[in-house]
């Protein structure tokens, strides 16, 4: 009897919270006001679905989904519903960078050449006033901090007449891009290179003597519980995909190929933008950047080492996809708030990806927010209606 009515207490208990935590998630000050912002692009079948996040250093304040991950198969968006992050992978690179300069392994002004001597002797490309291009010695070689920022003139496109190269490895890759000539002189240009980012991920490989995944995993990924972010999802992972979408003829499509899976056989990790994440993974790492580098007692950077890499490096130089924008090391930095940015304070850091998703630091607010979609075809991903709908929520 005795037992019978512990069980019933404590059945009653577990009612009760589970009754008070769906009664904190509706009255949440970022419920109404979300929705209102969300729904819209559901109903107009711009987006299947969404998961938004909002937290600060303690903690996730607001966690919600919208919508399908699937809209073929009526699967819901749940909160551990895995996204491809595509660019918002730069961050996590230029973090596995600064622990080994934090160690003393790699230098921010140390050439490239230092550590991958196939660097040494590249050229830049030049054209005299009226004259055509020529390829001559650069002022100076690109150094790693060049890359951190997108101004080391590092070209995304093989040489014209260049045959297509397959690449098993990062090392692979990144002795192909040795070779190409430099598009402008270092350090005086904005221009956004992925292969500059796959060269940051080889130099992870050179100075710590282990593959850049594995390095990611080990000191990033399982101390901070990130257990869904990953290059290379699981089966089990893969079956929390959301859908890839487009637009044609009008109507929401799927992307069936963002449905394969990715195996190292198949594909590098890429440095610029190959991982999958979900929502409560990226707030863990967010968490600890807001808590100046330590999460549950793990001190990962020193908040000395965050300062120099969310602060502006890039001056007055025109950066980045939206107005005013500038770099840091490997974030966009916020340089004055202005219209998709407009309820951002000025110093704001984070990265958008290539099918809409977005992640954002406000230092002021000291509040971070996570939006996550699959969609390709947007105009400008940065620039985009969902992350401003989202934003005015989340920040104001």
């Amino acid at each position: 009897m005795h037992q019978a009515r512990l069980a019933f207490l404590a059945c009653a208990l577990l009612l009760a919270a589970v009754a008070c935590g769906q009664a904190q998630a509706q009255t949440s000050p970022y419920a109404e006001p979300m929705k209102t912002a969300i729904e819209p692009f559901l109903d107009r079948h711009e987006i299947s679905g969404a998961v938004v996040l909002v937290g600060d250093a303690s903690g996730i304040l607001f966690l919600e989904e919208y919508g399908l991950r699937n809209a073929e198969s009526k699967q819901p968006m749940e909160a551990n519903t895995l996204f491809r992050i595509a660019s918002m992978t730069k961050p996590i690179t230029a973090l596995g960078i600064m622990m080994l300069v934090e160690e003393g392994k790699l230098g921010l002004d140390d050439p490239v050449e230092k550590h991958i001597p196939e660097f040494h002797g590249q050229k830049v490309v030049v054209v005299p006033p009226g004259g055509s291009p020529v390829a001559q010695e650069p002022r100076r070689p690109i150094t790693i901090r060049d890359l951190l920022t997108h101004t080391s003139g590092l070209p995304d496109t093989a040489p014209a007449g260049a045959k297509p190269v397959t690449h098993h490895t990062l090392a692979e890759a990144v002795l192909d891009y040795a070779k190409r000539p430099l598009s402008f002189e270092p350090g005086t240009r904005w221009a956004y290179s992925n292969v500059g980012m796959a060269t940051l991920g080889r130099l992870i490989e050179t100075a710590s003597g282990q593959l850049y995944q594995n390095f990611l995993n080990e000191r990033l990924f399982h101390p901070l519980g990130m257990t869904d972010t990953t290059f290379y999802p699981t089966p089990d992972q893969m079956s929390r995909l959301a859908m890839t979408y487009t637009i044609k003829d009008g109507k929401l499509t799927p992307v069936p190929t963002s449905q394969e899976r990715p195996t190292p056989e198949s594909r590098i990790p890429s440095p610029a933008g190959g991982l999958y994440s979900t929502a409560p993974d990226l707030a863990r790492l967010y968490r600890m950047i807001l808590n100046q580098g330590t999460l549950d007692g793990h001190v990962y950077l020193k908040p000395a080492t965050l300062a120099e890499m969310t602060r502006l490096q890039t001056g007055a130089i025109k950066t980045g996809f939206t107005e005013n924008m500038g770099y840091g090391l490997g974030f966009g930095h916020v340089r004055k708030p202005t219209g998709v940015t407009a309820m951002l304070s000025p110093g704001t850091f984070g990265h958008g990806g290539a099918w809409g998703t977005q992640a954002w630091i406000d230092p002021v607010k000291k509040r971070f927010g996570v939006l996550l979609i699959q969609r390709t075809g947007l105009p400008n991903s940065d620039d985009s209606p969902m992350r401003k709908a989202f934003q005015k929520v989340a920040f104001q």
